[in-house]
């Protein structure tokens, strides 16, 4: 499905030769005026200039514009990198007849190297010429780095009898493990809504899409996701009710799309893996487990080998650093098959039957830790020959 236009949202892509000649990465996003923006950024102490810029203006003012730019993060930059990225956003400002402290700035690529400001400012002109309503597919391709495909969700839905449109896009395959809130997403709907309750729409929808995704276990410089909503529609969304858990609902699948997709793009990845913890005492305990797997280069490597490897998992639980864990209690599932029954090899269980499941493209890990009934579910891929190729090579 081709992304849905939000009326009162304009996108526009051109190709700025930041690190590549002839490919699209500068997007510029104008938001009508009146626009309420929230937004969730990095906690990496290092974060880059245009998230501490982003900041600043979106304390200060309503945005207007936001500007992006791929193929160099303007991270690890020092006092220079603060100063390109406002000087981009008094460029953007000029051109648009706006104040700099009404753009938003982000970034993404390379770490540690010096913005080509001037490229960045010489392409202003070729995405404003292309804002248009129905950009959101060339902005989805404006906003890649080692993505191997663009990546945008949509929802439609009816509030007061009239029709909310929420479209977003996203880019990330490698560093990805956002806590926040190199993952960068914008998401905007033509709903009205509160900027108090945006935030908190945003801050809900965020815990179990972008913060339950995960690569490789490294949180970039640069996450950033922004919500914008325009009020072109003409429903206001209310603070409680049925209408706005369904807005609510709305934002959070596109943002599960939009993270999914993100791992599904992991970089080399072969396998799209869920990781279930079930029967913790509280989430935080089952999402401390679920990251212990998923972060093991054993367990990645298993899958990409699809080798039913189970005992790579259950070390992984065993060292996740519960108290108290009671391993008799433990139980863990490879899709439908019971390989590890009260913390031990079930006693049905084969190596056919094992191997039938990792040859799967995509695959659940389940595990009951029977010490009570909280739950938690985050998404993750294999590890591949691919990723540390293309991880090794990022820079020549």
């Amino acid at each position: 499905m081709q992304p849905l236009t939000v009326a009162g949202i304009r996108l526009g892509a051109a190709c700025a030769g930041i690190k590549y000649p002839d490919r699209r990465d500068l997007v510029v996003i104008e938001a009508i005026a009146g626009t309420r923006v929230a937004a969730v950024f990095t906690r990496n102490a290092f974060r880059a200039a245009p998230v501490t810029v982003a900041r600043v203006h979106l304390a200060a003012a309503s945005p207007r514009y936001l500007l992006i730019n791929t193929g160099n993060a303007n991270a690890g930059t020092g006092r220079q990198g603060l100063a390109d990225a406002e000087a981009s956003c008094q460029t953007l400002a000029e051109l648009t007849a706006c104040t700099p402290l009404e753009v938003l700035p982000f970034s993404t690529g390379v770490i540690g190297e010096p913005l080509p400001l001037f490229r960045l400012v010489a392409g202003l002109p070729a995405a404003l010429a292309a804002l248009r309503a129905d950009g959101w597919e060339d902005a989805a391709h404006g906003i890649m780095t080692t993505d191997t495909r663009p990546k945008w969700a949509s929802r439609r839905l009816t509030v007061a009898g009239r029709d909310v449109t929420i479209t977003g896009i996203a880019k990330g395959a490698g560093m990805i493990r956002p806590d926040m809130a190199t993952m960068l997403a914008f998401i905007a709907t033509d709903a009205a809504v509160d900027e108090a309750l945006l935030r908190q729409v945003l801050t809900d929808a965020m815990t179990d899409s972008f913060n339950a995704i995960t690569v490789d276990g490294d949180t970039s410089t640069n996450d950033s996701c922004v919500l914008l909503a325009t009020g072109q529609s003409g429903a206001t969304i209310p603070a409680t009710g049925e209408e706005y858990k369904n807005f609510s609902a709305a934002v959070r699948e596109v943002c599960v799309d939009l993270a999914q997709a993100i791992i599904r793009d992991g970089e080399g990845a072969t396998k799209f893996i869920t990781v279930q913890v079930e029967g913790g005492r509280d989430v935080a305990e089952c999402r401390q487990v679920a990251y212990a797997i998923a972060h093991s280069p054993l367990v990645k490597t298993a899958f990409f080998a699809s080798d039913p490897n189970w005992g790579r998992v259950l070390a992984a639980v065993g060292r996740a650093g519960l108290a108290d864990l009671d391993i008799d209690r433990v139980a863990l599932h490879l899709d439908e098959v019971c390989i590890v029954r009260e913390g031990g090899r079930a006693p049905d269980y084969t190596e056919e039957q094992g191997q039938q499941v990792m040859t799967r493209s995509e695959i659940t890990i389940r595990v009951e830790l029977g010490r009570g009934e909280a739950a938690a579910c985050i998404w993750t891929t294999d590890l591949s020959f691919d990723y540390v190729r293309i991880n090794a090579e990022y820079r020549t």
